[in-house]
């Protein structure tokens, strides 16, 4: 880094005063890259450890829902069901409990937009034609025996 010695302000040139500002400006723009870099590597081990903390976490709970499972089923026995009947109760909940979870995930995929605006975004500025005005409805295309146009089938 240079330093320019600061002189009176009357007597610096403009080119001399350009060069110090820009000179200023550089090194502030280094400093501040280099504090994001490390406040960066800061997080990053912050999160990286988090995230193995909860990793473990994860790993742990799965063992403890297989203990549970096998509590369960032995409970059954004990109560005085057959083993098979006992560990294929614990099965069938569980595979219910993984159909009721795959069939709540599958509603709530149903409900994804789709980044419609940011489509239809691109497709006016792609086409150049001003985009209508947030409040009002998209005029639907419309062919000539009144049908709609199948190339645009959402509006």
């Amino acid at each position: 880094m240079t330093h320019i010695p600061p002189a009176e302000p009357q007597e610096e040139s403009l080119g001399a005063l350009v060069a110090a500002a820009s000179d200023h400006i550089s090194t502030l723009v280094r400093a501040e890259i280099e504090l994001a870099k490390a406040e960066f590597r800061f997080d990053a081990k912050r999160v990286g450890t988090a995230a193995g903390l909860f990793g473990a976490a994860a790993f742990m709970a799965h063992l403890c829902l297989i203990l549970a499972s096998f509590t369960i089923a032995y409970a059954l026995i004990g109560v005085g069901l057959w083993p098979w009947a006992a560990f294929l109760i614990v099965t069938l909940l569980y595979l219910i409990t993984a159909g009721l979870l795959v069939f709540v995930g599958m509603r709530r995929l149903k409900g994804l937009t789709g980044m419609k605006r940011t489509l239809r975004s691109l497709k006016t500025i792609r086409s150049g034609e001003p985009e209508p005005a947030p409040g009002t409805a998209p005029v639907p295309a419309v062919q000539p025996d009144g049908r709609r146009d199948p190339a645009r089938p959402g509006q």
